[in-house]
């Protein structure tokens, strides 16, 4: 088995899309995924893109990846925000969520980010395990707060 790793283009977004709907159904939440794909591709790739994305590829085919944003912290500075980490079912425990963290972590240091930041669900034990090798830190003390585009509405 040989595993690419790469800067995600255009072209691959119906396919980052369809791991999107992948990690949903694995979270539980499928029906939590409304984005098009045509906004999708402008966010990463338009005029003004907000994400970036590595790809791993396995004889041409993407079978996991790594998005991210810049989010600036007022006390740290500009970090990395790990939006989704994903490798196919059929893939896993074969090292390429490694390989992809690695190189989120090797852009991290190009990008001279302060550090990195995510989310993992608290019911995600093979997650959890993942970060725990990488001696991540663990925050309970904080709750995550949203309003949907329909609440914004509601509200102006």
């Amino acid at each position: 088995m040989e595993i690419k790793i790469r800067v995600a283009v255009k072209e691959d977004c119906h396919r980052l899309l369809e791991l999107i709907h992948e990690l949903a159904v694995y979270e539980k939440a499928p029906h939590e995924v409304t984005v098009r794909l045509e906004e999708f591709q402008d966010a990463g790739f338009g005029k003004n893109p907000v994400w970036k994305a590595f790809v791993a590829e396995e004889n041409g085919i993407i079978q996991g990846f790594g998005l991210y944003y810049i989010r600036y912290s007022t006390w740290k500075g500009c970090r990395m925000y790990l939006e989704d980490l994903l490798v196919t079912e059929k893939m896993r425990g074969k090292g390429i969520g490694k390989l992809i963290f690695n190189r989120l972590i090797e852009e991290a240091i190009e990008m001279k980010f302060k550090g990195m930041t995510w989310q993992v669900l608290d019911w995600n034990e093979p997650a959890i395990n993942f970060y725990k090798k990488y001696n991540s830190d663990f925050d309970g003390g904080w709750l995550n707060v949203a309003l949907s585009e329909d609440q914004l509405k509601k509200l102006s």
